[in-house]
């Protein structure tokens, strides 16, 4: 027989599963891990000399993991417009252009965005069935959302080892190396990782109490009663 069975703290996990999943996937698909110094429109380097430059005619550019956004020339109403795009042909593009250490963060989010959003269908799950091949599927689940948050930790160390190269010495200043982004600040995107980081780490902590609620003396209780939706406080 199936038992649908939902508790403050397995709806609490389910919930925060699907937004941590979330908030990884947003974060890796943004242009807006770095915001570059400041550029007159249309150059390629950094434009140093901006005393007296009328500021409508600045802007900053910002770079992702794998894409870019930048403002083209003057032409009409275009320079109110960010143009953002990848920078990305492939895997076998020199180190350079697409740093390996990105390569390898690039993996590690696409892994552990992919046990994350694992973790949060079998949470969806969890409400109907409590076991996964014979295992607790809170457990499992719990253990895989650990794993991706290493995954993701792994990630935002091996980012900032590519800021040496290129393509952000292009929009950073030429003194930028591996861990020192001169001219540059970090984007929102890279803080929203680090906060989906912590939260799958929160969720896998969550997964016990989840676990535990829905074997409590309550739920037994209301299942001995014959019923097949229990909600538990």
């Amino acid at each position: 027989m199936c038992y649908v069975i939902i508790t403050c703290w397995s709806l609490l996990w389910t919930l925060l599963s699907i937004a941590t999943f979330m908030l990884v996937v947003t974060s890796v698909m943004s242009p807006n891990w770095l915001i570059g110094a400041p550029q007159k429109i249309g150059l390629e380097s950094i434009y140093d000399n901006i005393t007296g430059v009328d500021p409508d005619q600045m802007f900053k550019p910002t770079v992702g993991m794998f894409n870019r956004c930048t403002r083209l020339h003057r032409f009409e109403l275009i320079d109110t417009r960010d143009t953002c795009a990848t920078f990305v042909t492939g895997y076998g593009m020199p180190d350079s252009e697409f740093p390996n250490t990105w390569k390898a963060a690039l993996f590690f989010f696409c892994i552990g965005a992919i046990m994350l959003l694992f973790a949060t269908v079998t949470s969806v799950i969890s409400i109907c069935n409590r076991s996964l091949c014979g295992k607790s599927i809170f457990t499992v689940s719990g253990l895989i959302q650990s794993i991706a948050g290493l995954l993701c930790i792994l990630g935002l160390i091996l980012y900032p080892a590519g800021w040496g190269s290129e393509v952000v010495t292009k929009y950073c200043g030429a003194q930028a190396d591996p861990f020192y982004m001169d001219r540059c600040s970090l984007g929102w995107a890279f803080y929203l990782c680090i906060t989906g980081t912590v939260m799958s780490f929160f969720c896998a902590f969550l997964s016990v109490k989840a676990d535990e609620s829905t074997s409590s003396y309550k739920v037994e209780e209301e299942v001995l009663e014959g019923k097949n939706l229990i909600c538990v406080v």
